[in-house]
């Protein structure tokens, strides 16, 4: 048995990943969730997780968002998420029907993916079948769906601006250029602006065939700033051309690594290019506060049309950079008939929305 124990979530330690941090967990609970935190005594000598727990039908979901971060050799990551699981569902209580961790481990399937340019991951029973070697119960299950990202573009931002440049593809660094040239300027905005933002973030929605985020949901952000105590900032950059407001992005910094986490783009002027223009921009400001990496979000695994990020690996991967292939999210059922009806529920949601 793992041992962990409880602790409040503003005493959660400074990582790089900013879904564990105790501004993450102020963000969540701004949104309704019940937010938990555990250090975890046998694991390593300086690791916790955050927990967040969601209502679905009547019962609880346990999320660990890209976590734990603390990664055990790869022939014991099995039997580790068993162990820990089993010692998490005896502090959650009986009204927890699962617990899905969005793992944010490199996959064990990264280098063949890299080096064989696969366009996808294994198949989920092949996954499996390797993930629950070595555990007692043979109860991890991969999820339908990854909660965040399974394959993210990173780029490295160590190194002078030109360096950055150079390692970009021509044609970015071209809109980059010509964004500027036809008069696009990328700012620092304020919580004022969210409404503008939200209403670009609608219209990208429409575009891409998502459901957005209600603006409730990046003024719980900006809000949470407050009890972060300095160790997280968010930078909120609109592209402008004219009166117009092209583009928006909002991107979270924790320990030296900034995550891009919601882009937006109008709908109107496409051709000026501001998107590329304002990322660049970001990674200049990133790079301003220290950070050494600028973390892109999802892609396709490779070059691959026919899936369905082809589109973002193809602007993200003109930024240069490189692919993180990690692990996903992956579940363990402890109400089994309630996991088996969330599962049925996921899959029509789907299908509903494609």
């Amino acid at each position: 048995m793992l041992d962990i124990a409880s602790k409040s979530t503003t005493a959660l330690r400074p990582t790089d990943i900013l879904f564990q941090t105790a501004y993450w967990a102020q963000v969540k609970a701004r949104l309704g969730l019940r937010t938990l935190a555990f250090d975890l005594l046998s694991a390593g000598p300086w690791d916790d997780v955050l927990v967040l727990l969601r209502r679905w039908g009547g019962r609880t979901i346990a999320l660990v968002p890209q976590g734990p971060e603390y990664a055990p050799p790869e022939d014991q990551r099995g039997p580790f998420l068993e162990r820990f699981s089993l010692a998490l569902a005896k502090r959650l209580g009986p009204e927890v029907a699962f617990i899905r961790y969005d793992l944010p481990w490199a996959s064990p399937y990264a280098e063949a993916m890299r080096q064989g340019g696969w366009s996808a991951f294994p198949e989920a029973r092949v996954r499996e079948m390797r993930m629950n070697m070595g555990a007692q119960h043979w109860n991890l299950r991969k999820s339908f769906e990854d909660l965040t990202v399974a394959s993210s573009l990173v780029v490295d931002l160590r190194g002078s601006e030109e360096d950055l440049l150079a390692a970009m593809k021509p044609k970015t660094r071209y809109n980059i250029g010509l964004a500027r040239r036809k008069g696009v300027t990328v700012q620092l905005g304020s919580a004022d602006n969210l409404p503008d933002f939200h209403a670009l973030y609608q219209q990208t929605a429409r575009r891409g065939g998502f459901t957005p985020c209600g603006q409730r949901h990046f003024a719980a952000m900006f809000q949470s700033l407050l009890a972060a105590t300095g160790r997280t900032e968010l930078l909120f950059l609109l592209a402008r051309h004219g009166a117009d407001i092209l583009a928006g992005a909002i991107v979270g910094i924790s320990q030296g690594v900034a995550h891009f986490l919601y882009g937006a783009s109008a709908d109107a002027k496409r051709q000026l290019m501001a998107p590329s223009l304002m990322h660049w921009e970001a990674m200049r400001l990133a790079r301003q506060r220290g950070c050494r990496s600028y973390e892109m979000g999802a892609v396709s695994p490779s070059d691959d049309p026919a899936h369905p990020f082809h589109g973002l690996y193809r602007f993200k991967t003109g930024f240069g950079g490189h692919i993180e292939y990690r692990s996903g999210s992956w579940d363990y059922p402890l109400d089994h008939d309630a996991y088996r009806d969330f599962c049925t529920a996921e899959k029509l949601a789907r299908l509903d929305a494609g």
